[in-house]
């Protein structure tokens, strides 16, 4: 992919969850290098969403400020619903407006359904699904407030899913389900905030973080271009945050190296009609004669790997 230069996102300022590593990290100094004052937020726990540490977020706003950037950390708990309200009051008191907010931030539970407890349940979901839903919900009453007020909003929402939440993938049915549902929030978000001047989509990317690397094997870090690094990512990041990507609005877009889908989801399908519970199976017998099953996310992957559009 090109780079951000052609891109200006001075005077903006965006608020970045999960900043202190991987996607992260990476969208955090992205935007920064586009011209855009951050909020790097993170509790700098471990993989499984315990203990915090500041360091992470520390570094990346030294990297940031380091390159003549402005940015400042933020250690709110994002599915915390009063914190995810600070964290959105901090950008505000801080640089005096507030434009884009990425949510990324996330643990990983990954078990077996019939081994998954529900506190592995639970938190995933309250980290990836309500750290999501909490801040766009704080971020989305300023930004009606200033359109209220006469003032012209340009902002964006980018949420993150991911492969395992459209595709669907085995051993991550906590992961999965919040991740499929931040698809599905992204669009009905999408269409509730168009109206006050506020776009809302989601990336699901395929990129090498220290979550994917504990769940799937990525091979070897390649010498060239890496398909995995999550810089790629990084660079949709900025252009859905252009005011020139004021139209487009309630996606979600698959990420993999400098191949973009921007996915159609759930369709109408195939149609069949069903008189009776009998009737009904035999059409689906002789439409697949072998039966139907999820294909799973590699294959999902797989499809989308098509041939980019120029």
């Amino acid at each position: 992919m090109t780079g951000t230069d052609e891109i200006d996102l001075a005077g903006k300022v965006a608020i970045v969850t999960g900043a202190g590593r991987g996607l992260g990290r990476a969208h955090a100094l992205a935007l920064a290098s586009a011209g855009a004052a951050v909020v790097v937020n993170d509790l700098g726990a471990n993989l499984q969403g315990e203990g915090s540490d500041p360091t992470p977020a520390q570094e990346v706003v030294g990297e940031i400020e380091s390159a003549g950037g402005r940015a400042i950390t933020n250690s709110e708990n994002v599915s915390d619903f009063s914190g995810a309200g600070r964290m959105i009051e901090a950008a505000i008191d801080s640089f005096g407006r507030l434009d884009i907010l990425v949510n990324n931030a996330g643990i990983l539970r990954d078990r077996m359904l019939v081994n998954m407890t529900e506190e592995e349940w639970d938190d995933v979901i309250a980290v990836h699904l309500k750290g999501h839903f909490a801040p766009t919900r704080h971020a989305a009453a300023y930004w009606r407030e200033q359109a209220k007020s006469g003032v012209t909003v340009r902002a964006r929402v980018i949420n993150t899913s991911s492969p395992a939440g459209v595709f669907a993938n085995v051993g991550q049915a906590n992961y999965g389900s919040a991740k499929a549902g931040i698809a599905a929030f992204t669009q009905i978000a999408a269409q509730e905030l168009q109206r006050y001047g506020v776009t809302v989509n989601a990336l699901a990317p395929n990129a090498r973080t220290r979550m994917t690397e504990a769940a799937f094997d990525l091979g070897e870090r390649p010498s060239g271009f890496d398909a995995l690094d999550p810089a790629n990512t990084s660079l949709v990041v900025v252009a859905l945050c252009s005011d020139d990507a004021q139209d487009f609005t309630g996606q979600v877009l698959h990420v993999w190296g400098n191949a973009v889908n921007v996915l159609r989801g759930w369709s109408a399908g195939d149609l069949f009609a069903a008189p009776d519970a009998v009737t009904l199976l035999d059409a689906l017998r002789q439409h697949s004669p072998d039966g139907l099953a999820p294909a799973g996310m590699m294959r999902g992957i797989e499809e989308a790997g098509g041939e980019a559009l120029s």
